[in-house]
C-alpha cells in the first residue's frame, strides 16, 4: 500500500507500533476517525497490520511493544496503543502501562469514542428481547387504544415495515388501519 509523503517521512520506513523496519508498510486509521490523512493514521509493518485490522488479539505478548509506543509524541500512534493495551487489561504488563501513561483530553477521548459510541446505540428490542430494524414486521401482543384515532389496535395486529425511533429505544412509528402510530416495543413481537 502506498503512504503518503507526511506517512513516509514520519515512520521513517518503521512500524509505528513494533518500530521494526520493513519494505511492506501500510497506512491503518485509528476508529473512529475516517478521513485518510496523516493525522489520523499509523504506519503498520504487515504483522502489525493484519492482526490490529483482524482483531487478532489472542497472544498480548506480541504486543508488548505497546509499553514503548505509548509514549510516542504523535497522537495517533498514542491512540491506537491506549486502545490496544485497554484490550490486554488482565495482563500486568499492560494494566500498568495503562495506569502510567499520559494522554491529553482531545486523545482520551478520540481513544474512548469507539467504546462510548457502543454503550450509547440506541437499541430497539420487542417483548421477548429480540432487536428491532428499520423494515421489520412486528404482531402486537395487547389490544392498544389508540390516541387521536377512533379505534384500538388489537392482539396479534400485523404490521409491516416500522421505523424505529432515533432518539427512543422504547418507541417505535408503524402503520396501522392507514394511520400512523407510535408503538411501544414492550407491546410488540417481531414477526418473520
Amino acid at each position: 500500500m502506498n503512504l503518503s509523503p507526511a506517512l513516509q517521512s514520519r515512520s521513517n520506513a518503521c512500524c509505528e507500533l513494533c518500530t521494526l523496519s520493513s519494505s511492506i508498510l501500510h497506512s491503518y486509521i485509528v476508529p473512529t476517525r475516517v478521513e485518510e490523512s496523516h493525522e489520523n493514521s499509523v504506519v503498520l509493518c504487515a504483522t502489525c497490520f493484519e492482526k490490529v485490522s483482524n482483531q487478532d488479539l489472542n497472544n498480548p505478548n506480541y504486543f508488548h511493544f505497546l509499553t514503548g509506543s505509548i509514549w510516542s509524541e504523535i497522537p495517533s500512534v498514542k491512540v491506537l496503543s491506549y486502545k490496544l493495551l485497554n484490550q490486554f487489561k488482565d495482563t500486568e504488563w499492560a494494566q500498568e502501562t495503562v495506569e502510567s501513561a499520559y494522554l491529553t483530553e482531545a486523545e482520551l477521548a478520540w481513544a474512548n469514542s469507539e467504546q462510548d459510541a457502543q454503550t450509547n446505540a440506541i437499541i430497539h428490542k420487542d417483548a421477548y428481547g429480540t432487536q428491532l430494524e428499520n423494515g421489520d414486521t412486528i404482531f402486537l401482543t395487547e389490544n392498544l387504544n389508540v390516541k387521536g384515532a377512533n379505534f384500538t389496535a388489537v392482539k396479534g395486529t400485523k404490521v409491516s415495515k416500522i421505523r424505529l425511533v432515533p432518539d427512543n429505544a422504547e418507541q417505535i412509528e408503524g402503520k396501522i388501519e392507514g394511520t400512523v402510530i407510535v408503538i411501544l416495543t414492550k407491546f410488540v413481537r417481531k414477526g418473520t
